[in-house]
């Protein structure tokens, strides 16, 4: 049987593992067979004169192709510190920012046409680097891919900027794959970094760029072997400064090689492209470990959203002047919170919502005595903390809090229910339904998706059921559904996050019902301010989710001063106290335990990710490509400059650092183009081209039948269509349901289903309408059953059994999904 170039590929890259990892403990499915050829061969040598003479605009574009082979080795180097998950992550979004990536030259297009069979080994590489390597936890099958996805990457340089050049570039992607050690290193993973390391230094000894810098700068060759050898033994010895040291000297020889291997703009463009690669580095660097500080101050927020609703509440029983003294209090403790400066670098339109627009507005209202005015000034100061918190929190973080909020809003209503408001506590459920229907904070979809099962009882047994009870003034069914969404709640909270998430959760809704005891109290409705304190009390004891026992662990005097404030407050409950003034101290000292339970999660490696961009920052104001830079466009270099500044003190402040690594990596971009010659062609900070301003024309595309514009109304379940995967991949539906596809990001998608993987008995089907899997297929090709932005593709499920399906277009990245219909 003849062996597809796809399995030669593969047959090639594994005997590479071998090589590369002699002595190393992993395992690897690539087997035994020595390699009958070496990495860097299979295509014959050229001659300097024979070289292809670069253009600037391809020699920009082939140094972007180095920062996605970084990526490829940032994937594999994240998996084998046993971070699998965040590998795969790691690959996802570098086949998203391939897809998307902008302006009329760009890394996407330019490798399809240089070579298209290379541009889709490419893509199939990176798509199972993720789903059958990361994902299935095969370390091995990972490097396998890195490996293939690596040399179409490589050779594309060579075909176009010539060998020169790609060496140049070849023997930099080296120095920041050596560069990963950091990462490893910096979050305690020192076998995997020596493993890195090795695996390099394996991989470069065979490569074709190794006799060429030897022989060309015999000084530079002896400094990256030296330093990484160097750094083997720093890891060994897990010495996390010997490591930076030693990678920074690799990378240092690297980048000198490129100079002496290719011309000023190449050897400029590809140093530019290991700033890039760096970049990335260190926001993989600051994805791992526990939760951020960031994430300890939107939990402080969330109290502010609850601190507002108390101040509406006292407002409308007739009490305005506590209600001004919650606006106050709240205005005061935000002025000297942690929290403060973190929401105003994350979202300076959230910061001024709260405070100006919000807490302001409240404050005049109340005194106004304008009813509608303090509903106005709550909603707003609701809306900028929560464009806030989704600014600070990251992956699911934003839920959990909003789960937070929305247990502390039912027990609101519980106590406008107790005091015999019925319709006004119907209307704070019915408010919170609206909030879960718009997916506020992405509580639905994550809820959803985290379990089915625990969604369908949240919404549809409790939430709906405790609006009924409420309205009917059924006092067991209301204590039945809010005991259910308090236990489903909580129930989230402990599946989708950590120990320490959760305890964030649980110290900000204790704060907020304690401080809820303290408007009971204002009210005359001590009794009642005695019970919910006791609660709050008994909750803790309990376990809640875990907080109990991770304050404890994380610092014993913090656990007895929460413990104390906490009897305090019950203490002022039970004795004619002041319960506003003990729900302040206790408020002080749940803050505290939220920034101490984080802190001792581990934290996330913000101030390590941090040291790598301001190494990068040092390095670049010594750099040869500096004054190159500064020379080719004033304006690119000054916004290379600002972006990587902005890019630090994300790191620092652990807030908006996705988007400021986004930022800086385009800002990077631009930079390679005009150090190359072609600041003209650049990519724009909006996606358009410098040259002319104007971003790519989509091709014409066809929708096809059931594909609307928006999600319908009468969906009963809603799939997002990211850039290369379906959000949820597998969805359990009811016979008879609709489910909506929405594009949500990246290019068009298409939504086909496997021929041979539904019910023989189900219709086939598929955007566009297609009667085939190969019909949707030939299809596809002419540009018919694509989903584009703002559209939706509906069906409805008649037939019970799996559903499997496929994006056309992005099959090669894993993009699949399955709808269980029963």
């Amino acid at each position: 049987m003849q062996r597809t170039r796809r399995a030669w590929l593969k047959g090639s890259s594994a005997a590479l593992v071998s090589l590369g990892l002699a002595g190393c403990s992993e395992t690897t499915d690539g087997g035994d067979a020595e390699p009958d050829s070496t990495e860097g061969e299979g295509a014959p040598e050229s001659s300097d004169e024979e070289s292809t003479i670069a253009e600037p605009i391809e020699t920009a574009v082939a140094a972007e192709w180095n920062a996605m082979r970084a990526r490829l080795w940032d994937a594999l180097a994240v998996g084998r510190a046993g971070e699998t998950e965040a590998g795969a992550a790691v690959a996802e979004h570098t086949f998203s920012r391939f897809e998307t990536a902008t302006g009329e030259y760009n890394a996407h297009e330019l490798l399809e046409e240089t070579d298209e069979s290379r541009y889709e080994e490419f893509e199939e590489a990176l798509g199972e680097l993720r789903t059958e390597g990361l994902e299935r936890g095969d370390i091995g099958r990972t490097r396998e891919e890195a490996v293939i996805g690596d040399e179409q990457l490589r050779e594309a340089q060579r075909a176009l900027v010539g060998e020169p050049a790609s060496r140049a570039f070849d023997l930099q992607a080296f120095g920041t794959t050596v560069a990963d050690t950091v990462v490893l290193a910096s979050a305690g993973a020192f076998d995997a970094a020596e493993t890195v390391a090795t695996d390099a230094l394996g991989r470069f000894e065979e490569a074709a760029v190794h006799d060429a810098i030897e022989e060309t700068d015999a000084d530079v060759y002896e400094r990256f072997e030296s330093a990484i050898e160097s750094l083997v033994t720093a890891a060994e010895t897990e010495d996390v400064e010997g490591v930076r040291s030693s990678a920074s000297d690799a990378l240092a020889a690297a980048v000198d090689g490129g100079y002496a291997l290719a011309s000023t703009e190449a050897a400029g463009a590809g140093q530019l492209a290991t700033y890039q690669a760096r970049g990335w580095d260190a926001a993989a660097l600051a994805g791992l470990g526990g939760p951020s500080t960031a994430f300890a101050h939107a939990a402080a927020l969330n109290v502010y959203r609850a601190r507002a609703h108390d101040a509406a509440w006292l407002f409308d029983r007739g009490h305005p002047d506590a209600a001004a003294r919650i606006a106050e209090n709240v205005f005061a403790h935000f002025e000297g919170a942690r929290a403060h400066e973190a929401l105003e670098e994350a979202s300076e339109d959230a910061y001024h919502r709260f405070e100006e627009d919000g807490l302001d507005a409240l404050a005049t209202a109340i005194e106004n005595d304008d009813a509608a005015g303090v509903t106005s000034a709550v909603e707003t100061i609701d809306d900028g903390l929560v464009t806030g918190i989704d600014a600070l929190g990251t992956g699911v973080e934003p839920a959990l809090l909003e789960a937070g909020f929305f247990k502390v809003r039912i027990e609101d209503a519980l106590e406008r229910y107790r005091l015999g408001k019925n319709e006004v506590a119907a209307e704070t459920a019915r408010g919170l339904f609206e909030r879960f229907e718009s997916n506020e904070a992405d509580f639905h979809e994550t809820l959803e998706e985290t379990d089915e099962s625990l969604y369908e009882t949240f919404e549809d047994e409790h939430l709906n059921g405790i609006i009924e009870a409420f309205e009917s003034g059924d006092d067991a069914a209301v204590d039945d559904h809010a005991t259910g969404i308090r236990d489903r709640l909580l129930e989230f909270e402990t599946t989708a996050g950590t120990t320490a998430q959760v305890s964030a959760v649980e110290s900000g809704s204790m704060a907020a019902r304690v401080f809820d005891a303290g408007v009971l109290d204002v009210l005359g409705e001590s009794a009642r301010a005695e019970t919910v304190v006791r609660d709050a009390f008994e909750h803790f004891e309990s376990g809640a989710g875990g907080f109990h026992e991770a304050l404890e662990d994380a610092d014993h005097d913090r656990y007895e001063s929460f413990e104390r404030a906490l009897g305090d407050a019950r203490g002022a409950a039970e004795n004619d106290g002041s319960v506003p003034e003990a729900a302040r101290t206790f408020d002080e000292q749940a803050l505290e335990a939220t920034y101490t339970v984080v802190a001792s999660a581990g934290g996330s490696y913000g101030e390590a990710a941090a040291s790598i961009m301001r190494d990068v920052f040092a390095e670049f104001e010594e750099a040869r490509v500096h004054e190159p830079l500064e020379e080719a466009d004033h304006e690119i270099y000054e916004s290379f400059e600002a972006a990587l500044e902005d890019y630090i003190a994300a790191l620092e402040s652990g807030s908006g650092v996705d988007g400021a690594a986004e930022t800086f990596a385009t800002a990077t971009l631009r930079a390679q183009f005009a150090v190359a010659g072609a600041p003209d062609a650049a990519p724009g900070d909006d996606g358009t081209t410098g040259s002319d301003g104007e971003a790519d024309d989509e091709p014409d595309l066809e929708s096809g039948p059931n594909v609307v514009e928006g999600v319908p109304d009468d969906a009963d379940h809603v799939v997002d269509m990211q850039a290369v995967a379906f959000e949820p991949a597998e969805l359990t539906v009811e016979e008879g349901e609709t489910v909506a596809w929405t594009h949500a990001s990246g290019e068009p998608h298409s939504v086909s289903a496997y021929e041979d993987g539904i019910p023989s008995d189900a219709t086939y089907w598929a955007s566009g309408g297609f009667e085939s899997e190969t019909d949707a297929r030939e299809g596809w090709e002419n540009g018919q059953g694509a989903v584009t932005s703002g559209e939706s593709y509906v069906h409805t499920f008649e037939t019970t059994g799996e559903h499997e399906y496929v994006c056309i277009p992005h099959e090669a990245a894993g993009m699949v999904g399955t709808i269980i219909v029963e």
